[in-house]
């Protein structure tokens, strides 16, 4: 039976942050870093990526749903669904029922096919699938894969045109990109279910680092260069942000310290966003 919950969330931990963290520790890491919500692994985003099998577990299971309920941290999102020239769409069905079983509001999907055509068949069939166990579904653009512009994101979503599908932004992808915050000025902000928050250098790698830099080169939010304030006000002040920062300075503690670490440089950036927005101009 699916998890009733609509419970407003504001800062979520996904799991890319602590990949080393399974699931319980991940709620773990959260609720002390007091975020409100977690984004789960459930899925190996490439078939060589290492998780902790959860789909078919039955007992992980129900210790995961025991550890959601004693800690109140939700699931914002289930991840990751890469779609890629050898991706069976109906064979992600469990990992959509169970992500809906544990009150998931989405999934995060990612586009690495270089057959337009093929990918953009098999997002419309995830996005169907995903309605009909009632998530959201999360298209990511990424600096390394295929999909890796706002233009692209948005092509693909209008081709689609799904009611469920929306458009994840990552500040470091974003930038990395050659993005800049006033390219989202005119789109619906209905369009963004959440976004990705992290910090960086000013200056990006070269583009075959890009990966290296995205899986573990990252900041937390409000210790590197990114213009986090502009990307910030481009987006609803209430939007859920999900911190997906994998930091290597802090590779050394433990999940639970990094998460600590992680809520309080985030809340400590919004807040100065928050007040300077807060302030009248002069």
């Amino acid at each position: 039976m699916e998890r009733a919950t609509k419970t407003p969330i504001g800062l979520s931990l996904a799991h890319l942050t602590v990949l080393d963290a399974d699931p319980l520790t991940l709620i773990d890491t959260a609720a002390a870093g007091r975020f409100d919500a977690v984004g789960l692994r459930i899925v190996p985003p490439m078939p060589t990526d290492q998780i902790v099998p959860v789909i078919g577990n039955a007992r992980l299971i129900g210790e995961i749903e025991q550890r959601l309920d004693s800690t109140g941290v939700h699931i914002l999102d289930i991840e990751a669904v890469w779609l890629m020239p050898h991706t069976d769409v109906t064979a992600l069905r469990p990992a959509l029922e169970l992500g809906a079983r544990l009150g998931a509001r989405h999934i995060l999907v990612v586009g690495n096919d270089p057959d337009g055509a093929r990918q953009r068949d098999n997002f419309a069939s995830l996005c169907d699938l995903a309605q009909e166990v009632g998530l959201g579904i999360a298209l990511e653009l990424m600096s390394y894969v295929e999909l890796r512009t706002l233009s692209q994101a948005r092509q693909l979503l209008g081709e689609v045109r799904r009611p469920n599908a929306g458009l994840l932004i990552d500040a470091l992808h974003f930038y990395r990109s050659g993005a800049h915050p006033r390219d989202l000025t005119g789109i619906d902000p209905a369009l963004f279910p959440y976004i990705h928050l992290c910090d960086a250098h000013a200056v990006a790698p070269d583009a075959a680092g890009l990966r290296a830099e995205g899986r573990g080169g990252r900041f937390f939010p409000g210790e590197g260069e990114l213009p986090l304030a502009e990307f910030l006000r481009a987006f609803p002040a209430d939007i859920p942000i999900a911190i997906e920062a994998p930091c290597a300075q802090y590779a050394s503690l433990s999940p639970l310290e990094r998460g600590r670490i992680c809520g309080a440089a985030t809340r400590a950036l919004l807040s100065g966003v928050r007040g300077a927005s807060s302030r009248p101009h002069r």
